[in-house]
């Protein structure tokens, strides 16, 4: 491409790409594509964006095309690449001036510049890093905040290569540059300094630009560029002079007007400070040992006592709480239990961090925390009364809360108490003794410190196991307070019922519950809408955590049902009352927790909530999270319906097609859902429906996808078998077929097995349907067991399936014997013979009894035979079926006398325990399949002995004999001990 001739075309294209008419833009869309592989096209964009005098639009799009081409073709490897000749032009071009006027752009070409650095610096562009230094010297304004802008976005590019020998350049680069780039960084703040105390506030904002800038240079130095950092005098001298600095900027900002750009370049200044320090810490914490006194002296002053007032603001503390807790937790700064095993710098960590944690400062921080910091403020009252719901998802975690003060304060006060809890857990029982009984409700100020300690005693409540006796202290004290109306206790209300919430799972007596149950009922009928979306988070914490089978964390149905009326009428009552999405889906999740738990004694009250979640599904359509919570709770619905769930089905089966059709943009969130909510319909549906039928159309491109959510799918295949095989398999056998061959082919071993096991529960539900639908798919298992498959967990599943097809479809085995016969090119008798005696010898891999007994079953039906090759292996099938009868037959004590424990009767209906979830439709369904399986209906023990008496009447004793002294004698007599009787 011609530079000369090209640049007036490339421009008038460039010009055309802008354009907001879609039949310009396209068009030239094309030609620039065309256009990126052509030799000189990039020298072109360089001589446009660097052209000042064209328009803003056009040179910001040859800056975007230029920088795209670096990501595509400058490796020398990449398809297309540029020639040698043409990147040494353009480095050269790029930092031949530092002049580009239109800030947006020229940190598009420090950015470009540093994708280039990272490729070719500093082997292929060895002057890059001293022009830039140079650049940066100049004192021309525009020239050196470009330098410096580049500067810092290559030191940036260089410090994140993380491969060995680019991290050994950039520790060069740093050694080389380091006393450069701090006295470069201590110029520019001297300057900004002077011209703040001299009240020239442009200029000092010029100079803090300059000073972020090569700040930001310094932190990717000190914290990347050094292998020991400690033992670089600059650098150790640069972090010590941070806290003095911080110092200088922080009384800055005493004099400084917030809400403006100025302000706001002084925050983020004094931020990245901080920034320095974490970062620091993080990567090198032995080397930041020298730096931990001060660090927490500096922090603790500024957060803790009255030298911060005026001057910190609320990202700044948080920073420094963050740096607190990051020295308390820091793993390498604690000892082992035996300190003989600590490493020196371990020790030295340790001991500066309990020198300066003395219980006056220890306890000065936890008053602190909770007097101060903890406190509500006039925003969250105000938040509360004026936007409740908003309130909540703050106060639980919404989009901005880890970036915000309360979070950052709780997590540092659980830390410091967890670490030094001796120290201030009797600090805390003070805080709470002091407030025993009932506050004023007019002294906002004392409602607002229970609150705050209730807080600390909330978090803390791990810590207290063994100094807190919670089971009186909710009786006598929080159980009052929950009582107390006024509207001005609201704050408290909410807490206690939070703070009960975080005992459930550490310490609360079973015997309490129905006490608890009845003052849930009550506040969830608080005037206060936050009260009620607190309570029903408790509500949810109750449910979670009473699931383990010890003692208090038992959940006791029958405690809670004379309460469930009430309760489900009231969470759904707050679940029509809320409107944001959020909300929402937290009180659908609290209504599913208890659909859950009380399973099918739900049924009498679901009414109202089926009613409604057709109405709130259609008016989430945008809100596909909210979505996800209505799948859930359907799921729960679901399972506590069981069959009458089919009344569901006008509204369930088209929300389950509209999740699980990968056409349709909204199953990327709601697939998962949408396909265990399928699984459950099926598993507790009574019949089969056409439209339930339909539905499956969905699943053949759910296969092909071969995503996590195979195993789910294969389920829901075995349900619809075990619901309607006959009407199911005649419907989609051929689809389903094809796509189990092409995923036998490339999906892993677990994969293949979930196929099979489709295969054999078709077999077991349908015999002869499904040995005629599955046959393309039988002759790779045969050929499978003759080849001796190697895993034996799909050597197991192979056997099962063709241990079905010859125990219950006789004929289709002889027609498939037959058919490999021909296919393999042997006698039908040889192959036989080979499948025989893999068999036996791959028993071991078959570990589920049923399988094993249906091996015994499927050779033993072989016999009585006169063929030679099966009286040749007639030791092999002899053994496995001793094998089978050591595994299914257990002996009676009293009569001494063997029993089949497998077989299963009409009679025999297991006693579900109060606990136990009933069975669902397809569990029934089971049950009846299993009452005509033969492994559960004949006894081995009969089948072996008729099998040998019929091969002894079709041999005679003679011949008989002889046949049996092919066999052990050990495992003879093992046969007669538990055939005794027949």
């Amino acid at each position: 491409m011609d530079l000369n001739s090209a640049s007036t075309v490339v421009l008038q294209v460039l010009t055309q790409a802008t354009s907001q008419d879609t039949a310009v833009l396209k068009p030239a869309e094309e030609q620039l594509k065309q256009w990126e592989t052509q030799p000189g096209f990039y020298s072109v964009l360089l001589n446009i964006f660097t052209n000042h005098d064209l328009d803003v639009n056009v040179r910001w799009l040859a800056v975007l095309y230029f920088k795209n081409g670096i990501d595509r073709y400058w490796r020398r490897v990449a398809p297309h690449a540029l020639s040698e000749e043409e990147k040494s032009t353009l480095r050269a071009g790029l930092i031949t001036n530092f002049n580009e006027p239109i800030n947006q752009i020229a940190t598009q070409i420090a950015v470009l510049i540093a994708k280039v650095a990272r490729l070719d610096c500093p082997r292929q562009w060895p002057e890059l890093i001293p022009i830039l230094i140079e650049s940066v010297k100049v004192q021309d304004d525009l020239r050196q905040h470009r330098a410096l802008l580049t500067f810092y976005h290559v030191t940036k590019t260089l410090a994140s290569k993380r491969l060995a020998a680019d991290r050994k350049l950039f520790y060069d680069l740093a050694s080389g540059i380091y006393n450069f780039a701090c006295s470069l960084w201590n110029h520019h703040t001297d300057t900004f300094l002077q011209h703040i105390s001299s009240g020239n506030e442009a200029a000092a904002l010029n100079s803090l630009e300059r000073t972020l800038l090569s700040l930001k240079v310094l932190r990717k130095l000190t914290v990347n560029g050094f292998m020991e950092p400690h033992e670089n005098m600059e650098v150790m001298g640069f972090l010590h002079g941070i806290f003095d600095r911080l110092k200088q900027f922080l009384e800055c900002s005493r004099s400084v007007d917030t809400d403006t750009v100025f302000r706001d370049k002084l925050e983020k200044t004094i931020i990245l400070f901080t920034k320095v320090l974490l970062d620091f810490l993080d990567q090198h914490p032995f080397s930041f040992t020298p730096l931990i006194q001060r660090s927490l002296e500096f922090s603790v002053s500024y957060v803790f006592t009255e030298v911060g007032e005026g001057v910190t603001f609320e990202r700044f503390i948080v920073q420094c709480m963050n740096l607190i807790k990051m020295i308390v937790k820091n793993y390498a700064y604690k000892p082992s239990k035996n300190f003989e095993d600590s490493s020196p710098e371990t020790l030295e960590a340790h001991k500066i961090k309990m020198a300066f944690f003395t219980y006056p400062t220890l306890t000065e921080i936890c008053r602190r925390l909770v007097s101060h910091y903890f406190l509500l403020t006039e925003e969250e009252l105000t938040m509360w009364e004026e936007d409740p719901e908003g309130f909540t998802v703050e106060e639980t975690g919404g989009d901005s809360w880890k970036y915000s003060l309360r979070p950052c304060t709780e997590v540092l006060f659980i830390d410091i108490f967890h670490e030094y809890n001796q120290t201030l857990t009797p600090v805390l029982l003070e805080m709470m003794q002091r407030l025993q009984g009932p506050t004023n409700v007019e002294d906002m100020n004392a409602l607002l410190i229970k609150d705050a300690v209730y807080n600390a005693i909330g978090l803390a409540a791990f810590e207290l196991f063994d100094s807190v006796d919670f089971d009186q202290w909710f009786k006598n004290q929080l159980l009052p307070e929950l009582q107390v109306t006024h509207n001005r206790y609201k704050p408290l209300r909410r807490r206690v019922i939070w703070l009960i919430g975080q005992w459930v799972s550490v310490k609360f007596k079973s015997d309490l519950r129905p006490m608890l149950y009845e003052a849930i009922c009550n506040l969830l009928q608080d005037q206060d809408l936050v009260v009620r979306i607190e309570t029903a988070t408790t509500l949810k914490l109750i449910f979670l955590n009473y699931s383990l089978p010890v003692d208090d964390f038992e959940f006791r149905t029958d405690q809670f049902l004379p309460y469930l009326e009430t309760m489900f009428t009231l969470l759904f009552q707050l679940l029509q009352q809320v409107t944001e999405c959020d909300t929402k889906m937290h009180v659908l999740h609290v209504l599913s927790c208890v659909i859950e738990r009380v399973n099918m004694q739900i049924r009498p009250y679901v009414g109202c909530l089926v009613q409604y979640l057709p109405l709130l599904w259609k008016q989430s359509e945008e809100h596909n999270m909210l979505r996800c919570a209505i799948l859930t709770t359907l799921i729960h619905l679901v399972q506590g319906l069981g069959a009458d769930s089919k009344n569901l089905y006008p509204f369930l089966l088209p929300v389950i097609q509209l999740s699980t059709d990968v056409s349709q943009p909204p199953h990327v969130y709601l697939l998962e859902d949408g396909l265990e909510l399928w699984l459950v319909t099926l598993e507790n549906s009574p019949c089969i429906t056409p439209e339930l039928l339909r539905i499956f159309q969905n699943m053949p491109p759910l296969l092909e996808q071969s995503s996590e959510n195979l195993r789910t799918c294969f389920k829901i295949i075995n349900s619809y078998i075990f619901l309607s095989s006959t009407e199911f398999l005649q419907t989609y056998a051929a689809g389903l077929c094809q796509s189990f061959c092409e995923l036998l082919n490339d999906i892993t071993t677990e994969g293949q097995v979930q196929v099979l096991k489709v295969v054999e529960n078709a077999l077991k539900v349908n015999p002869v349907l499904g040995s005629q639908i599955f046959q393309p798919i039988l002759p790779c298992v045969f050929r499978g067991i003759i080849e001796g498959e190697r895993y034996p967990v799909v050597m197991s599943t192979y056997l099962g399936v063709m241990g079905r097809v010859m125990l219950q479809n006789t004929s289709f085995f002889s027609s498939l014997l037959n058919v490999m016969a021909h296919k393999c090119n042997q006698e039908m008798d040889q192959l036989l013979g080979n499948m025989i005696e893999m068999w036996v010898d791959r028993m071991d891999n078959i570990t589920q009894p049923e399988r094993r007994k249906l091996s015994a079953l499927a050779l033993l039906s072989l016999l009585p035979s006169d063929n030679s090759v099966i009286q040749d292996k007639f030791c092999g099938i002899i053994n496995i079926s001793v094998e089978g009868l050591h595994d299914v037959m257990t002996e009676d004590p009293e009569t001494r006398t063997y029993k089949d424990c497998m077989l299963m009767s009409h009679l025999e209906e297991p006693k579900a325990t109060e606990d136990e979830e009933p069975p669902t439709e397809q569990d029934k369904r089971k049950k009846m399949l299993a009452l005509k399986d033969p492994v559960h209906t004949v006894s081995l023990q009969q089948f072996t002995y008729e099998k040998l008496k019929a091969q002894q009447e079709l041999l005679g004793e003679q011949g008989f004999q002889s046949l049996m002294e092919t066999v052990d004698t050990e495992i003879v007599t093992q046969l007669q001990e538990f055939l005794q009787g027949f």
